[in-house]
Parts: structure tokens; C-alpha cells; sequence
């Protein structure tokens, strides 16, 4: 769509139903501002969209709510009478105009005659995907920006199988929204006529309690009772439920963070509700050394991503890495299914492509296969799908390394919830054998090498810093390093092409991964490095990672090819 930012903002400042808030958001922007807020439209991939709030096309507010709530709607009139009528599940977290924009959506779906259930309140959203499946919804929207700052809001849609849309669904809501001329004028109906007309229905606990017993039902031992966690919702939708699962499946000692036990939208305890950062955890580690907890749990304003804290050998908590909690999530999963006799030998273990190697030694230590996705957990969740219709494999374990996992395939998110359940299950069994997570992690180091990861993110807001990210990635894909702190590229696969090529021996592979604009550096010495764009927030991400004998080693080894790869980004 070809839009100039003049005019657009010449169509919404010249509205006259515009909201007074957002008439005095337009007349407070600088020129810089109001370019970037009216030059594009909000963009919308196979994340959803997610951005600022505010005014403009390029902006989270009701009309760009409406538009790709209208590119919904024809998608699913395209699909049939029989999905207009199995219709939208819609949830929402605790961001500012979240409930808002929730309603919007189903105003908007409303006015084409497609049904919404929409959450009374707040809920997590690994729940709205456990919803779409068990309501057998065509589809389910979250409003949500996840971890993001409190400046931002975003709209997530799900598939009739409770996963976020793959590329070709999007692709054709895309199509849709770039054929709404004005999304300011599109027609919405009224709540109380569409309550009348059963095309909204209010729902919550009922569900609440369902999926509560499915989580309940991946228990592998109940003996846990003697395990202390401090818990912190950061602010979020994790206090509608992580508390009561974790005391129906037997946890008796759990002491929630009251600074951060309501949901707000401002987050004001924490500059950012990212359980990913140390700062997240300042207020949970606080009352971990006040209760002498075994284990401090935080979970993002959405509740599909966990952060985790243990105590080392010193006593001190240290927060453990998205990679780091899977490995000790597989190992303890598929050690006790093993010895239970429980284990299928057409197990499978599903991971993204920049997610830490250990899982794979991990999962082939026990005879379990893996499966390499794109990054994003909608494709674990397509996997899941393929085998569940082919009989062919047995789901045992999917996460990715930004701190999302599933367990149980009732959901095909990344689920928080089913994750701290089972981390805490895991503490619980360490504690019986007189050892914490930390000596279990570091049993794994000393099986099976000294696993290391980093990442770092490069921010380029704005016109020109999209074209920046788009030059570093190209950089990198038109004049390849051969050579990385003296240790050889052996191998460079481009997810984009779909091409592995070995630079040693100059022979390509094709790669059986949908196309998606990510690199990845392998050197000989096992170390890999990927280049990635974000697909919601303007940055470009370097992941690394390094595998040695012993933590120093690995420490040392992950510093030197880190610094390589950046001062390279630095001289473009």
C-alpha cells in the first residue's frame, strides 16, 4: 500500500469522530513523530502486529484494530457459513486499552455477522489457545505486546488449531487490510445488539477449571510438597492462574510478590516486565532470601513466557537462561518417562534453530529425535500438527530459547504455566535427592559439554532504521566471514534460499524449512552464530553460541566469537 504520511494525516486529523485523546496525541507530535506514525501501515505478520500506542496507521488504537480485525473477518468468510458460526475466541492481558481493543475486535467481527467468545477478564495466553481448540473455534485473537514496554499493545491470531497463523494465512489478511480504503470509516456494531444477537458470549472460569486439569494431567510425580517458591506475575495475567496450578498439582509453600501481584499497565515496579532481564527479578530474589525459597518463578504480562531463578553453590540466586530451563525441563521429562516405562520410541523433541544444542545431545542421549523450526512457536505448533495427524511421531517437548516451552499439546503456544509447573516438579525431585537445579544443571554441563549462548539485539527505529537492518542482514549474506577469531565458516545456511552451503567443500543442500530471512554461521570448531530481523519490534538479533569442556572455556570461547561478529556489524 502506498500511503504518504501527509495525507494520511491530513484524513485522520480531519476525522470527525476522532477521540479527543487521540486528537491531542496528533497535536503534541513533532514532524519526526508524526512521519513515522502516518507513513506505513502497522505491519502484521505471522506474529500478529505490535507496536506503539497512539494515533496513526503505523500506531496501535481502535482503527488499526478494526482493519486487521476486518482482514480476519473476510478471511474467515472466505472459509465458510460453518466458521463464521464456530467463530473467534478473543482475549486480552493487562496493557493499556487492552479490554478496549478486545470489545473492538468483536464489534468489528460482529458487524459480519461472525461470533466472538470473548474473556470477561484478563487471562494468560496459552489459555485463548486452549480455548480456540476446546470452544473448536475458527480462530482466536489475544490482545497483547508480551514482554514488551508499557508503551506498546499488539494483536496476536491464532488458527483453528490454537497456533499462531502460519505465513500463507497472514499473507491473505494482509490482502484484505491493503483493500480498506479508510480504516476509520469501517462499520462496527453495537455490544448490547450483538449480546442480543448471541454473536458475543462472555466467558472465564468454566474454562479456567478445564484447563487447569489438562495441566494437572502432565504430573510425572506428586510427592512435592516440601518445595518453597516465590512467584511474581510481574504485573500480568499469570495471577489468574499460575497460583492455582501450582497448588492442585500439590505445592503447599508458594509465596506471590504482592508489589506485583495486580495486574497494571504500567508495570510500575519494573522498567520493563521481561522476565528474561535480572531486573525483572529484584523484587521476587527480595523475598526469596526472606522465605528461603528453593525456587523464584516470573512469568511475562501474558503468561507464555517463564523466567526462572535457583540458588548456586554459594546460596546466591542466579537467573537461568531460556536455554538453560529446557535443558533441565527435557532431561527431567524424559529421564522419569524412561523410568516409568512410559517413554514412546517414536518420541520427538521439537526446537528452534537458534535454541542451544544441549537439548539435541540431551534428547539423543535417550533416543528421542529432533526437529529443527523456524524461530516462532507457531512452527513447533505446525510440527505438533503433522504429527498428530500422521501418527508418526509422539510429542514430547517443544521451546525456543527466548523462555517458551510447551509440554502438553492441549496448547500450541508456549505455555508458562505448564512449564512452571513442571520446573517446580523437577526442583521438587533434585530437593528429595538432597540436590537443587543448579546441581542438576551442572550435571548435565559435565555430561554432556559446556553448552553456551548469547544474544544481542541491535534497535534501528523508524524508516531509516528498517533500511539499516535490512543492509547489516544483506551484508552478511552477499560477503560471508570465512573466519571467525582464527577458527574457520565451515558452513553458512541461509533459511531465505533455503541453502546450507559448506564452504570447505563448495557443496550445497537444500534445507526442508519454510523460507524465512535468517542466516546462520557454523565454524569448524562447532560454534554457530545467526543473524535474525525481528519480526514485531525493529531490531536485527545475533544469537551465538559455543560448546567446551569445561565453564571457562566455554565463557572465554562465547566472549571471543561475540566480539568477532559484532565489531564486523560495527564496520558496516
Amino acid at each position: 500500500m502506498n500511503m504518504t504520511w501527509k495525507t494520511e494525516w491530513t484524513k485522520w486529523s480531519t476525522h470527525s469522530e476522532l477521540s479527543s485523546k487521540l486528537k491531542k496525541q496528533m497535536n503534541e507530535m513533532i514532524e519526526s513523530e508524526r512521519e513515522d506514525a502516518f507513513y506505513k501501515q502497522l505491519e502484521f505478520g505471522t506474529g500478529g502486529m505490535r507496536g506503539e500506542l497512539g494515533a496513526g496507521p503505523n500506531r496501535m488504537n481502535i482503527y488499526t484494530i478494526r482493519k486487521v480485525t476486518a482482514g480476519l473477518a473476510k478471511y474467515i468468510e472466505e472459509n465458510g457459513t460453518e466458521a463464521k458460526k464456530r467463530g473467534v475466541v478473543i482475549a486480552y492481558d493487562s496493557r493499556h486499552g487492552s479490554a478496549e481493543f478486545a470489545l473492538e475486535a468483536a464489534k468489528t467481527l460482529g458487524a459480519h455477522g461472525i461470533k466472538s467468545y470473548v474473556f470477561q477478564e484478563l487471562r494468560p495466553t496459552p489459555e485463548l489457545s486452549f480455548a480456540v481448540r476446546y470452544l473448536r473455534a475458527y480462530a482466536g485473537i489475544m490482545i497483547t505486546a508480551s514482554h514488551n514496554p508499557s508503551e506498546y499493545n499488539g494483536y496476536k491470531v491464532y488458527g483453528e488449531d490454537g497456533a499462531q497463523l502460519p505465513p500463507a494465512a497472514a499473507d491473505v489478511i494482509v490482502t484484505h487490510m491493503n483493500e480498506i480504503e479508510n480504516e476509520l470509516l469501517l462499520e462496527i456494531k453495537d455490544e448490547r445488539e450483538l449480546l442480543s444477537q448471541n454473536l458475543v458470549s462472555y466467558i472465564g472460569e468454566n474454562l479456567d477449571q478445564v484447563y487447569l486439569d489438562y495441566v494437572k494431567g502432565l504430573q510425572l510425580n506428586k510427592d512435592v510438597a516440601n518445595l518453597h517458591i516465590v512467584y511474581t506475575p510481574l504485573h500480568g495475567t499469570g495471577q489468574t492462574l499460575m497460583p492455582q496450578a501450582l497448588q492442585n498439582t500439590g505445592f503447599q509453600h508458594i509465596t506471590i510478590v504482592d508489589e506485583q501481584r495486580n495486574p497494571g499497565p504500567h508495570f510500575s515496579t519494573v522498567a520493563s516486565p521481561n522476565p528474561e532481564e535480572a531486573q525483572a527479578f529484584q523484587l521476587a530474589i527480595k523475598y526469596g532470601k526472606e522465605t528461603g525459597a528453593d525456587l523464584l518463578l516470573a512469568t511475562d504480562p501474558d503468561a507464555d513466557r517463564l523466567g526462572v531463578a535457583i540458588r548456586n553453590n554459594n546460596g546466591e540466586y542466579i537467573l537461568l537462561t531460556g536455554n538453560q530451563t529446557g535443558a533441565l525441563l527435557l532431561y527431567y521429562m524424559l529421564s522419569q518417562k524412561q523410568e516409568k516405562g512410559i517413554l514412546p520410541d517414536n518420541s520427538v523433541m521439537l526446537k528452534t534453530i537458534v535454541t542451544s544444542e544441549l537439548g539435541r545431545a540431551i534428547a539423543e542421549d535417550y533416543g528421542v529425535q529432533t526437529v529443527d523450526t523456524l524461530t516462532g512457536f507457531k512452527y513447533i505448533a505446525e510440527k505438533i500438527d503433522e504429527y498428530k495427524k500422521k501418527g508418526t511421531k509422539t510429542f514430547q517437548f517443544g521451546y525456543e530459547e527466548s523462555y517458551g516451552y510447551l509440554i502438553g499439546d492441549f496448547v500450541r503456544d508456549k505455555d508458562a504455566v505448564q512449564a512452571a509447573v513442571m520446573i517446580a516438579e523437577a526442583a521438587a525431585y533434585y530437593k528429595q535427592k538432597r540436590m537443587t537445579l543448579y546441581d542438576g544443571l551442572i550435571e548435565l554441563y559435565e555430561k554432556y559439554g559446556y553448552y553456551k549462548e548469547s544474544l544481542t539485539s541491535f534497535t534501528l527505529k523508524g524508516k531509516d532504521g528498517a533500511e539499516q537492518i535490512s543492509h547489516i542482514v544483506n551484508k552478511f549474506r552477499e560477503h560471508p566471514p570465512t573466519e571467525i577469531v582464527g577458527v574457520a565458516v565451515e558452513k553458512i545456511e541461509d533459511y531465505q534460499s533455503g541453502k546450507r552451503t559448506n564452504l570447505l567443500t563448495a557443496q550445497q543442500e537444500r534445507m526442508d524449512l519454510p523460507s524465512s530471512n535468517v542466516l546462520k554461521f557454523w565454524l569448524q570448531d562447532g560454534s554457530w552464530f545467526a543473524i535474525r530481523p525481528s519480526g514485531t519490534e525493529p531490531k536485527v538479533k545475533f544469537y551465538f553460541g559455543v560448546r567446551q569442556g569445561t565453564e571457562n572455556e566455554s565463557k572465554e570461547r562465547l566472549k571471543e566469537v561475540k566480539a568477532s561478529v559484532i565489531n564486523l556489524v560495527k564496520k558496516i
